[in-house]
């Protein structure tokens, strides 16, 4: 018999800020984190904004010392903040536990980019003999599942997870299961990504998937909307404390809600581009709805992947309707893109963290931005405020670059 899984830790760092109660109440008031990006000079760059994470939102004081900072990229630093603020949200503390039960799964797109623009620089200029020994530790894409474990003492399932902006949704989908089949009782997972950079920004707007609306960035991530012209690249973490509903109920732990249920697929298509007519991500979605053993018309909020290009928003709502049907028209939907840009593989963690808060706060985040509503894509997107509605069941949809498609499904314990 598979055992119950439920949320009793949520932590992040985002554009908006890093305490979750703080950065919830600005997206239910609709603030935009994405502005002009200040970690470098963006004059000769097509785009010059993005979701940074900025000093006065975030630091590493209090979470990491000087000497392990500098020996730690950017998205693994992200990763440790976010992890160790679910962790003290959880109560958990991992000295009482059985290590062996308790692992880390963190998901990430891309890694250590940081650490290798900055030691190609050294490499060109300063010569082979003055590539960092840390090189390779710091960009490794498991690095933030490995310093999670090593912080917490967590000796049971430690591994990352890489399918791009899916990664973090595939992440929390191998915790569930790991917690399901009792491989552990306890499992810290998400995503954390660092990859607002040089090469990043660069490498994305060359390829036309990012807005270049440098005049208005607040303005740029509009998801569904008909002047909608591309991502807005960002950058960030999304942790939560996963825990068997046995374990955390003898604890005595507060509960955000119960993982029902997890499905993957594949588009085996385009790179880059989604199917056209949904296929896949319809198939991710019908399958978490399966495991989870509810019916379409049990979701009242979908948490959606809604990146804010052409042929990605138009390809989930198909994928909403092939699904849902006649509760399509019924659903919320939002896209909490509209207000911290696309943080690829770590954007999983940071939405299923609002999907959760629905649940507990019965009311749907908005999609901001949403002033012309693209004629292909007519579902309720809780256009530019809030929805107060029952919610008793929430869907969460990431889909990424490779045609990887992963959607969960979580509700209240019942």
């Amino acid at each position: 018999m598979k055992r119950r899984v439920v949320i009793t830790g949520l932590g992040c760092v985002t554009a908006l800020g890093t305490g979750v109660e703080d950065v919830w109440k600005r997206i239910l008031a609709g603030e935009s984190g994405i502005s002009e990006i200040t970690m470098f000079d963006t004059s000769a760059f097509k785009v010059h904004f993005g979701g940074e994470v900025k000093s006065d939102v975030w630091t590493t004081e209090g979470y990491i010392d000087h000497r392990e900072t500098k020996r730690v990229d950017r998205f693994t630093q992200f990763g440790l903040t976010a992890s160790a603020d679910a962790v003290k949200d959880s109560g958990l503390d991992f000295e009482k536990e059985d290590a062996y039960r308790c692992g880390a799964i963190i998901g990430s797109g891309i890694g250590g980019l940081n650490e290798i623009e900055e030691q190609e620089r050294r490499l060109i200029l300063k010569g082979p003999d003055r590539v960092s020994a840390f090189t390779i530790p710091k960009l490794m894409l498991n690095a933030a599942a490995g310093h999670i474990s090593i912080r917490f003492g967590l000796r049971g399932p430690n591994y990352a997870v890489a399918t791009a902006c899916t990664s973090a949704a595939n992440a929390m989908g191998d915790a569930f299961k790991s917690i399901q089949y009792d491989d552990a009782d306890v499992m810290v997972t998400g995503g954390t990504e660092a990859a607002l950079t040089p090469i990043g920004l660069s490498g994305f707007a060359n390829m036309k998937a990012l807005s270049t609306r440098n005049d208005a960035p607040a303005a740029a991530s509009r998801p569904f909307d008909a002047g909608r012209d591309g991502f807005v690249l960002s950058e960030g973490a999304g942790i939560l404390v996963f825990e068997e509903l046995e374990h955390a109920k003898a604890r005595g732990a507060k509960i955000y809600g119960e993982v029902l249920g997890y499905g993957s697929s594949a588009d085996a298509g385009h790179i880059t581009q989604p199917d056209a007519e949904g296929t896949g991500a319809a198939r991710a979605m019908s399958a978490a709805l399966r495991d989870a053993q509810v019916e379409p018309s049990a979701i009242d909020y979908i948490n959606a992947h809604g990146t804010s290009t052409p042929l990605g928003d138009k390809a989930e709502t198909t994928a909403v309707k092939r699904v849902f049907e006649d509760h399509a028209k019924v659903v919320n939907v939002s896209s909490t893109k509209s207000q911290l840009g696309h943080l690829l593989g770590a954007s999983g963690g940071v939405e299923m963290i609002f999907s959760l808060l629905a649940l507990r706060d019965q009311v749907c985040p908005p999609t901001i931005n949403l002033d012309t509503p693209d004629p292909a894509c007519d579902l309720n997107y809780t256009p530019n405020s809030p929805q107060e509605r029952e919610v008793k069941c929430v869907m969460k949809n990431s889909f990424g670059f490779g045609g990887h498609n992963a959607s969960l499904v979580a509700g209240a314990v019942r």
